[in-house]
Protein backbone atom coordinates (compact mmCIF):
# COMPACT_ATOMS: atom_id res chain seq x y z
CA UNK A 1 0.00 0.00 0.00
CA UNK A 2 1.45 3.34 -0.51
CA UNK A 3 0.90 5.61 2.70
CA UNK A 4 -0.34 9.60 2.16
CA UNK A 5 2.37 10.87 3.93
CA UNK A 6 3.10 13.76 1.87
CA UNK A 7 5.98 15.66 3.87
CA UNK A 8 7.16 13.23 5.99
CA UNK A 9 10.40 11.21 5.37
CA UNK A 10 9.52 7.65 6.66
CA UNK A 11 13.11 6.14 5.92
CA UNK A 12 14.71 8.88 7.71
CA UNK A 13 11.76 8.17 11.21
CA UNK A 14 12.39 4.89 10.52
CA UNK A 15 16.31 5.93 11.13
CA UNK A 16 16.14 7.52 13.80
CA UNK A 17 13.56 5.63 16.10
CA UNK A 18 15.75 2.52 15.54
CA UNK A 19 19.01 4.50 16.29
CA UNK A 20 17.17 5.93 19.23
CA UNK A 21 16.92 2.17 20.16
CA UNK A 22 20.41 1.16 19.47
CA UNK A 23 22.12 3.67 20.99
CA UNK A 24 25.95 4.47 20.77
CA UNK A 25 27.25 1.09 20.09
CA UNK A 26 24.65 0.47 17.64
CA UNK A 27 23.81 -2.97 18.41
CA UNK A 28 21.08 -5.39 20.40
CA UNK A 29 23.14 -6.43 22.85
CA UNK A 30 20.21 -9.17 24.21
CA UNK A 31 20.16 -10.48 20.68
CA UNK A 32 23.50 -10.67 19.45
CA UNK A 33 24.57 -12.60 23.05
CA UNK A 34 21.45 -15.08 22.55
CA UNK A 35 20.36 -15.69 19.05
CA UNK A 36 22.75 -17.03 16.51
CA UNK A 37 23.53 -14.73 13.54
CA UNK A 38 21.96 -17.47 10.93
CA UNK A 39 18.50 -18.24 12.71
CA UNK A 40 15.51 -17.41 11.30
CA UNK A 41 12.49 -16.58 13.06
CA UNK A 42 8.38 -16.81 11.55
CA UNK A 43 6.30 -14.84 13.53
CA UNK A 44 2.66 -13.34 13.61
CA UNK A 45 1.46 -10.16 14.74
CA UNK A 46 -2.10 -10.21 16.59
CA UNK A 47 -4.18 -7.71 17.74
CA UNK A 48 -5.32 -7.91 21.49
CA UNK A 49 -7.99 -5.18 21.18
CA UNK A 50 -10.78 -4.03 18.92
CA UNK A 51 -8.68 -1.94 16.78
CA UNK A 52 -9.08 0.12 13.28
CA UNK A 53 -5.86 -0.54 11.87
CA UNK A 54 -3.35 2.51 10.97
CA UNK A 55 0.44 2.06 10.80
CA UNK A 56 1.05 -1.71 9.40
CA UNK A 57 3.05 -0.22 6.46
CA UNK A 58 4.84 1.65 8.72
CA UNK A 59 5.61 -1.43 11.39
CA UNK A 60 6.98 -3.24 7.78
CA UNK A 61 9.28 -0.44 6.78
CA UNK A 62 10.99 -1.08 10.05
CA UNK A 63 11.49 -4.96 9.58
CA UNK A 64 12.81 -4.19 5.93
CA UNK A 65 14.92 -1.49 7.48
CA UNK A 66 17.41 -4.44 9.23
CA UNK A 67 16.01 -7.52 7.23
CA UNK A 68 15.67 -6.46 3.20
CA UNK A 69 15.02 -9.96 2.33
CA UNK A 70 12.11 -10.05 5.04
CA UNK A 71 8.98 -12.01 3.76
CA UNK A 72 5.98 -10.27 5.14
CA UNK A 73 2.38 -11.07 4.43
CA UNK A 74 -0.04 -8.45 5.58
CA UNK A 75 -3.69 -10.01 5.94
CA UNK A 76 -5.30 -7.05 7.03
CA UNK A 77 -5.66 -3.62 5.29
CA UNK A 78 -5.26 -0.20 6.66
CA UNK A 79 -8.43 1.36 7.92
CA UNK A 80 -10.07 -1.82 8.34
CA UNK A 81 -11.94 -2.10 12.06
CA UNK A 82 -10.52 -5.75 13.47
CA UNK A 83 -11.76 -7.56 16.64
CA UNK A 84 -9.52 -9.02 19.39
CA UNK A 85 -7.50 -11.82 18.63
CA UNK A 86 -7.05 -10.21 14.71
CA UNK A 87 -3.79 -11.72 12.86
CA UNK A 88 -2.59 -8.42 11.60
CA UNK A 89 0.37 -9.23 9.35
CA UNK A 90 2.83 -12.41 8.88
CA UNK A 91 6.38 -12.15 9.26
CA UNK A 92 9.75 -14.92 8.30
CA UNK A 93 12.79 -13.18 8.41
CA UNK A 94 16.37 -12.87 9.93
CA UNK A 95 15.77 -13.37 14.18
CA UNK A 96 18.75 -10.68 15.15
CA UNK A 97 16.82 -8.24 12.55
CA UNK A 98 13.38 -8.72 13.53
CA UNK A 99 14.11 -8.78 17.48
CA UNK A 100 15.89 -5.41 16.76
CA UNK A 101 12.54 -3.86 14.81
CA UNK A 102 9.97 -5.05 16.55
CA UNK A 103 9.48 -2.78 19.17
CA UNK A 104 9.83 0.46 17.09
CA UNK A 105 7.40 -1.34 14.99
CA UNK A 106 4.99 -2.28 17.80
CA UNK A 107 5.66 1.09 19.31
CA UNK A 108 4.02 3.11 16.09
CA UNK A 109 1.83 0.60 15.12
CA UNK A 110 0.13 0.72 18.54
CA UNK A 111 0.45 4.51 18.76
CA UNK A 112 -1.45 5.16 15.36
CA UNK A 113 -4.15 2.25 15.34
CA UNK A 114 -4.55 3.18 18.77
CA UNK A 115 -5.81 7.06 17.41
CA UNK A 116 -7.41 5.78 14.71
CA UNK A 117 -9.77 3.36 16.73
CA UNK A 118 -10.55 6.56 18.99
CA UNK A 119 -11.11 8.59 16.04
CA UNK A 120 -13.78 6.11 14.59
CA UNK A 121 -15.60 5.58 18.03
CA UNK A 122 -16.30 9.91 17.42
CA UNK A 123 -17.16 9.10 13.71
CA UNK A 124 -19.83 6.25 14.72
CA UNK A 125 -21.36 8.54 17.33
CA UNK A 126 -21.82 11.29 14.65
CA UNK A 127 -23.17 8.99 12.01
CA UNK A 128 -25.90 10.09 10.12
CA UNK A 129 -26.02 13.74 11.70
CA UNK A 130 -23.80 15.36 8.39
CA UNK A 131 -21.18 16.36 10.70
CA UNK A 132 -17.51 15.95 9.56
CA UNK A 133 -15.27 15.15 12.20
CA UNK A 134 -11.56 17.22 12.34
CA UNK A 135 -8.54 16.64 13.88
CA UNK A 136 -6.44 19.67 15.47
CA UNK A 137 -2.78 20.56 16.13
CA UNK A 138 -3.22 18.73 19.35
CA UNK A 139 -0.15 16.45 18.10
CA UNK A 140 3.32 15.23 19.38
CA UNK A 141 5.94 17.36 18.13
CA UNK A 142 7.38 15.46 15.29
CA UNK A 143 4.57 13.01 15.00
CA UNK A 144 2.03 15.04 13.34
CA UNK A 145 1.75 13.79 9.91
CA UNK A 146 1.59 9.89 10.86
CA UNK A 147 -0.91 11.34 13.62
CA UNK A 148 -3.19 12.95 11.38
CA UNK A 149 -3.06 10.05 8.62
CA UNK A 150 -4.19 7.85 11.41
CA UNK A 151 -7.23 10.36 11.90
CA UNK A 152 -8.16 9.79 8.28
CA UNK A 153 -7.82 5.84 8.81
CA UNK A 154 -10.56 5.92 11.79
CA UNK A 155 -12.62 8.30 9.34
CA UNK A 156 -11.88 11.66 10.23
CA UNK A 157 -10.93 14.87 7.64
CA UNK A 158 -7.44 16.71 8.55
CA UNK A 159 -7.92 20.33 9.58
CA UNK A 160 -4.99 22.40 8.96
CA UNK A 161 -1.96 20.61 9.19
CA UNK A 162 -0.13 23.84 10.91
CA UNK A 163 0.34 27.59 11.00
CA UNK A 164 1.33 27.87 7.22
CA UNK A 165 -1.94 26.79 5.31
CA UNK A 166 -4.66 28.85 6.72
CA UNK A 167 -5.14 31.54 9.14
CA UNK A 168 -6.79 30.57 12.69
CA UNK A 169 -7.78 33.81 14.07
CA UNK A 170 -8.33 32.94 17.92
CA UNK A 171 -9.12 35.17 21.04
CA UNK A 172 -5.40 36.69 21.55
CA UNK A 173 -5.64 38.09 18.09
CA UNK A 174 -8.59 39.59 18.00
CA UNK A 175 -7.38 41.14 21.79
CA UNK A 176 -4.38 42.74 20.14
CA UNK A 177 -6.81 43.63 16.98
CA UNK A 178 -9.07 45.29 18.41
CA UNK A 179 -12.20 43.24 17.09
CA UNK A 180 -13.38 40.26 15.17
CA UNK A 181 -13.84 42.60 12.05
CA UNK A 182 -10.54 44.35 12.18
CA UNK A 183 -8.19 41.13 12.35
CA UNK A 184 -10.48 39.50 9.69
CA UNK A 185 -9.96 42.33 7.53
CA UNK A 186 -5.76 42.56 8.62
CA UNK A 187 -5.87 38.56 7.20
CA UNK A 188 -7.66 39.60 4.07
CA UNK A 189 -5.67 42.45 3.64
CA UNK A 190 -2.57 40.58 3.87
CA UNK A 191 -3.78 37.69 1.07
CA UNK A 192 -4.73 34.82 3.03
CA UNK A 193 -7.20 32.78 0.95
CA UNK A 194 -8.59 30.89 4.03
CA UNK A 195 -9.95 32.49 6.91
CA UNK A 196 -10.86 30.21 10.10
CA UNK A 197 -12.28 32.56 12.65
CA UNK A 198 -13.18 31.65 16.29
CA UNK A 199 -16.03 32.90 17.91
CA UNK A 200 -17.44 32.40 21.45
CA UNK A 201 -20.27 34.71 21.45
CA UNK A 202 -23.35 35.24 18.61
CA UNK A 203 -22.69 39.13 18.23
CA UNK A 204 -19.29 37.61 16.66
CA UNK A 205 -20.77 36.21 13.92
CA UNK A 206 -22.10 38.63 11.06
CA UNK A 207 -18.60 40.91 11.97
CA UNK A 208 -16.70 38.32 11.30
CA UNK A 209 -18.28 36.73 8.26
CA UNK A 210 -18.74 40.95 6.75
CA UNK A 211 -15.43 40.78 6.57
CA UNK A 212 -14.15 37.90 5.25
CA UNK A 213 -13.97 34.77 6.86
CA UNK A 214 -14.39 31.88 5.04
CA UNK A 215 -15.32 29.60 8.00
CA UNK A 216 -16.34 29.88 11.82
CA UNK A 217 -15.17 28.24 14.66
CA UNK A 218 -18.08 28.18 17.51
CA UNK A 219 -16.10 27.71 20.70
CA UNK A 220 -17.19 26.14 23.49
CA UNK A 221 -20.51 26.69 22.57
CA UNK A 222 -23.61 24.38 24.37
CA UNK A 223 -25.62 22.68 21.47
CA UNK A 224 -28.91 25.24 22.13
CA UNK A 225 -26.08 28.35 21.39
CA UNK A 226 -24.71 25.86 18.80
CA UNK A 227 -28.09 26.32 16.87
CA UNK A 228 -28.50 29.74 17.22
CA UNK A 229 -25.47 30.31 16.09
CA UNK A 230 -25.81 27.90 12.99
CA UNK A 231 -29.02 29.42 12.07
CA UNK A 232 -27.37 32.87 12.12
CA UNK A 233 -24.42 31.87 10.02
CA UNK A 234 -27.83 30.68 7.41
CA UNK A 235 -25.29 28.82 5.46
CA UNK A 236 -22.93 31.19 4.65
CA UNK A 237 -19.56 29.59 5.17
CA UNK A 238 -18.77 26.29 7.21
CA UNK A 239 -19.17 26.01 10.56
CA UNK A 240 -16.90 24.20 12.99
CA UNK A 241 -18.30 23.23 16.55
CA UNK A 242 -15.43 23.06 18.81
CA UNK A 243 -14.42 22.82 22.96
CA UNK A 244 -14.20 20.10 25.12
CA UNK A 245 -16.04 17.59 22.82
CA UNK A 246 -16.69 14.44 24.61
CA UNK A 247 -18.50 10.79 22.90
CA UNK A 248 -21.28 11.77 25.44
CA UNK A 249 -21.68 15.27 23.74
CA UNK A 250 -20.62 14.78 20.20
CA UNK A 251 -23.88 13.82 19.03
CA UNK A 252 -26.15 16.76 20.72
CA UNK A 253 -23.84 19.03 19.06
CA UNK A 254 -23.77 17.55 15.50
CA UNK A 255 -27.12 17.31 15.69
CA UNK A 256 -27.42 20.88 15.95
CA UNK A 257 -26.78 21.58 11.97
CA UNK A 258 -22.79 22.17 12.32
CA UNK A 259 -20.75 21.21 8.93
CA UNK A 260 -17.81 20.43 11.11
CA UNK A 261 -16.80 19.41 14.89
CA UNK A 262 -12.88 19.31 15.66
CA UNK A 263 -11.48 17.07 19.11
CA UNK A 264 -8.42 16.95 19.55
CA UNK A 265 -8.79 14.30 22.28
CA UNK A 266 -8.26 11.98 19.19
CA UNK A 267 -4.70 12.35 19.03
CA UNK A 268 -3.57 14.28 22.13
CA UNK A 269 -5.62 11.44 24.56
CA UNK A 270 -6.02 8.43 22.29
CA UNK A 271 -4.71 4.91 24.38
CA UNK A 272 -2.47 2.96 22.50
CA UNK A 273 -3.65 0.11 20.74
CA UNK A 274 -2.74 -3.26 22.62
CA UNK A 275 -0.85 -5.33 19.74
CA UNK A 276 1.65 -8.29 20.07
CA UNK A 277 4.12 -10.21 17.98
CA UNK A 278 4.91 -13.94 18.61
CA UNK A 279 8.17 -15.53 17.30
CA UNK A 280 8.86 -19.16 16.75
CA UNK A 281 12.46 -20.81 15.18
CA UNK A 282 12.16 -21.65 11.73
Amino acid sequence: MRLDLEGFDLDAFVRATLAEDLGPTGRDVTSEAVIPADARFRGVMDSRDAIVVAGLPIAETFFRALDPDVAIEPLVAEGDAVPAGTDLLRLTGNARALLTAERSALNTLQHLSGIATLTRAYVDAIAGTGAILLDTRKTIPGLRILEKYATRMGGAQNHRMGLWDAAMIKDNHVAVASGVGEAVRRAVDAGVDRIIVEVDRLDQIEPAIAAGATHLLLDNMDAPMLRQAVALVAGRVPTEASGGVTLETIRAKAETGVTYISVGRITQSAPAADIGLDFASV
